[in-house]
Order: structure tokens, then C-alpha cells, then sequence
């Protein structure tokens, strides 16, 4: 892969869109280590907005400590990943809600553009184990009460697999944050480093909850539970 653009990369999983299978716990692709988790982050329409937007313009990634360094993607990768038709109770398909459009730009809180399928980036943590972790956007959630997006990871990237992220709003008000991922390491080297990986695994983790459940600033603020 030495020469190519990230973008001309291909993901270094075969798995695309393990994620979204519902039964990912009991049956991840062979050799891959499932995880999920879904905790509540807040309550109330300012916290959804606030947290939609933050994850779909990568604050996730950046409150935690990541440095996000964003590679739009030409129309050759978009090719290489997809948006899934999402279905209602009674199987009638889901129109998008605001993240897909085309017609017009949609930018995120501190004007970041909001992800696209395709998008590549560099995320970049700092600390005694460097890591620098490149990712391809590929698929989206776009409905209006669930948003989110899994990244894949790409060669040069320490581990193997897919990372989801998904916000949404129940009935009550109340809003969640879902992790889902498949992961493995990526060569002999990370093998050996594995524990180190699923120690920064944890504890990023925990940071990506956080990210999402701290006060909101500004005229809407709330406190940290939403309540």
C-alpha cells in the first residue's frame, strides 16, 4: 500500500458492516474480538442536537483526546462504502433525515462538514505509545431519532476491524449513545502489544461516553446528565 493515497486504501477487514448485525455478541466474524455498549448521556432536545451533531462531525474523536486529521474523500472511495436503506416496524424504508443531504453543505457546530460515506481521516493520539490510526468512513445512520456512523479501519492502522457510533432519542426524551465494534490486532507486532491495545481500547471508550455527556455551553446549557 506504500504510494498510495488514504484514500485508495483499501479497508484491511473483510467484515464490512459487521456492526449493524444485531446479533454481533454471538456471532462476530471468525478471529474478531465483539463489543458493545449503550449508555444514556442525557435527556431533552438540546442534548440530542448537541450530540448528533458533535458525532457526526467527528467531536467524539477530538473531545477524547484524538487529533482528526479529515481526508475527503474523491467520488472513487464513496464507491468503495455505502449508506443502508433503514427500515420502520411495518418494513416501510426510513427517509434520511439532514446528515445525507447533497443539495447543500451541512456542516457540523465548530464548521466541520458532517461525515460522508468515503471520508478518510488520520486519528492521531498522543501519550508513551503514539498511535496514528487511519479509518474510512462506511456506512452511515440517518433517521430521525438515530444518527451515527461506522469508521473501518485501514492498513497502517494498529488493529483490524470496524468501530460504530450511534446516537438516539427515545420517547421519553432520553438520549443514548451505542459503541459497536469488531477488532483484532492488525499484524505480529500489535499482537504483542495487545494488552496495551485493549487497556487505550477501555479507555477510550469511557472517554467516548464522556464526550458526549458533558455540559453543553452556551445559552442551552445543561447539566452533565441532562436532567
Amino acid at each position: 500500500m506504500v504510494g498510495l493515497a488514504l484514500w485508495q486504501r483499501p479497508v484491511s477487514y473483510a467484515a464490512v458492516g459487521a456492526t449493524k448485525a444485531v446479533d454481533l455478541l454471538r456471532y462476530p466474524p471468525d478471529g474478531y474480538r465483539p463489543f458493545q455498549e449503550r449508555t444514556r448521556i442525557g435527556h431533552g432536545d438540546a442534548r440530542w442536537e448537541y450530540a448528533w451533531t458533535q458525532l457526526m462531525s467527528w467531536g467524539v474523536q477530538r473531545n477524547s483526546g484524538f487529533r482528526v486529521t479529515v481526508a475527503p474523500a474523491p467520488p472513487e472511495a464513496s464507491e468503495l462504502s455505502y449508506t443502508p436503506v433503514s427500515f420502520d416496524e411495518y418494513g416501510v424504508p426510513i427517509a434520511p433525515a439532514v446528515v445525507s443531504e447533497v443539495a447543500e453543505a451541512v456542516f457540523g457546530p465548530e464548521g466541520d462538514p458532517f461525515l460522508q460515506p468515503g471520508d478518510t481521516a488520520w486519528l492521531r493520539f498522543p501519550g508513551i505509545l503514539p498511535i496514528r490510526a487511519p479509518v474510512r468512513v462506511v456506512y452511515l445512520i440517518d433517521e430521525p431519532n438515530r444518527r451515527g456512523f461506522a469508521y473501518g479501519t485501514l492498513p497502517g492502522h494498529p488493529e483490524s476491524g470496524e468501530e460504530a457510533f450511534i446516537v438516539d432519542q427515545t420517547e421519553d426524551g432520553s438520549v443514548w449513545l451505542e459503541i459497536r465494534s469488531i477488532s483484532r490486532p492488525s499484524n505480529a507486532f500489535w499482537w504483542t502489544m495487545y494488552p496495551i491495545l485493549r487497556l487505550i481500547q477501555a479507555t477510550m471508550t469511557r472517554r467516548y461516553f464522556r464526550s458526549l455527556s458533558l455540559p453543553i455551553e452556551g445559552p442551552t446549557a445543561i447539566d452533565p446528565a441532562g436532567d
